[in-house]
């Protein structure tokens, strides 16, 4: 019996060509290749440097590169740039996420390709798109601080980056997109285009609810730490042996259930408690009750009792446990990837479902240069005539 083909990918067919390091592009190009496309890495002569990344970034090449093929073309070189241009003529995409003209530098920018290879769609990935600032280095940490959004993570005085790349991957995500819309759209115009899709635009994006609120109210919003919270019971709380849970009643009758769960009638009775304005009205004062009365619970004892009830609840968890999430893995969010070393590693998938099933891992991370051979041979002025 022959085994059953495997399901086709919706970007099936499509080519890309990725000159990208470090997160947003390589993000990009991995969502691509996820959904099915053939992506092609350009390292340069011993490899992309996001592979030796130390502390933070160790993990960066790992979780932004598989489903790829790795090529080492040397574009410093005049003989590297014009393979490369035309290695990019067979490609349907090109991705790039280096400094403001360097890929001009080298006449592998859109305005240069796309004079020989009018259908190509390509992407630029950028700290800032045109404006006063585009000429700015960029990184996530520094368009968190431009963008709003430091300024809301951290308690008053003390602005706080988020614990991860979010710009970065959102971006590429944005790319992405782009990308996806680029190609319907040839399919009409019969035309590639330029995307542009930037860090800083992409974290005031982010904030556009804070800038929204200051406009409808004429009033800066606080920092989410010093937030005036619409619902009581929206904290974290100490347990038991230290441990903290966050737990969320964000109408009455959560209210009078979470009373229930944790025995404490006495707050349920109390008019004074009859409805979520009054609560938020006393909330430090209930806040100190609710503590210390959970002081007295075990997170694994209330925790299922919580969830059998209804009650919005959640654990803090930090990322290395999430390596053994039960849900993770049973959803088929979490699977195994053999790495550019041949050892293995659990991988998160995209989070979406389609038709029922996850975009998953269909090869392994490449090491650098992999395929450079099997794509350079295929180029028509290496094709015997």
């Amino acid at each position: 019996m022959s085994p059953t083909p495997e399901p086709r990918l919706p970007l099936t067919g499509i080519r890309v060509l990725e000159f990208t390091h470090m997160v947003m592009g390589p993000t990009c190009g991995m969502v691509l290749a996820d959904l099915g496309a053939e992506v092609i890495k350009v390292e340069p002569p011993g490899g992309d440097k996001t592979r030796e990344l130390p502390g933070l970034g160790i993990g960066f090449f790992r979780s932004f590169n598989r489903n790829k093929k790795s090529v080492v073309i040397d574009i410093g070189t005049e003989d590297g740039r014009a393979t490369a241009a035309e290695l990019a003529g067979e490609c349907d995409v090109v991705l790039e996420n280096f400094r403001p003209g360097l890929m001009a530098g080298f006449g592998l920018d859109y305005e240069t390709l796309s004079q020989r290879f009018p259908r190509l769609i390509y992407v630029t990935h950028k700290g800032f798109m045109p404006s006063p600032y585009e000429n700015r280095l960029a990184l996530d940490e520094v368009v968190q601080m431009m963008g709003g959004l430091s300024y809301m993570t951290g308690p008053v005085g003390r602005p706080l980056r988020a614990g991860t790349s979010v710009n970065d991957i959102m971006g590429g995500m944005f790319g992405a997109i782009g990308v996806l819309a680029a190609l319907r759209e040839r399919e009409f115009t019969g035309r590639g285009q330029e995307i542009q899709s930037a860090l800083f635009e992409n974290c005031v994006f982010l904030s556009s609810q804070h800038m929204q609120q200051f406009a409808m109210t004429g009033e800066a919003p606080p920092p989410m730490p010093s937030r005036v919270s619409a619902w009581s019971v929206y904290d974290v709380f100490t347990l038991a042996d230290g441990e903290q849970l966050f737990i969320g009643a964000v109408s009455d009758k959560q209210f009078l259930t979470l009373c229930r769960v944790i025995e404490a009638p006495e707050l349920a009775a109390d008019p004074a408690l009859a409805t979520n304005t009054l609560r938020v009205g006393v909330r430090p004062a209930l806040l100190q009750k609710l503590g210390a009365i959970l002081q007295q619970h075990r997170v694994q004892e209330l925790a299922p009792k919580l969830e059998a009830a209804g009650i919005p609840y959640a654990p803090i968890v930090r990322p290395d446990q999430l390596m053994d999430d039960p849900h993770l893995k049973a959803s088929g969010g979490l699977v195994p990837m053999q790495t550019d070393d041949g050892s293995m590693t659990d991988v998160v998938l995209l989070p979406l479902r389609m038709d029922g099933r996850r975009p998953g891992v269909r090869r392994p991370l490449p090491k650098v240069g992999e395929h450079t051979e099997e794509i350079l041979a295929g180029l028509p002025s290496r094709v015997p005539a």
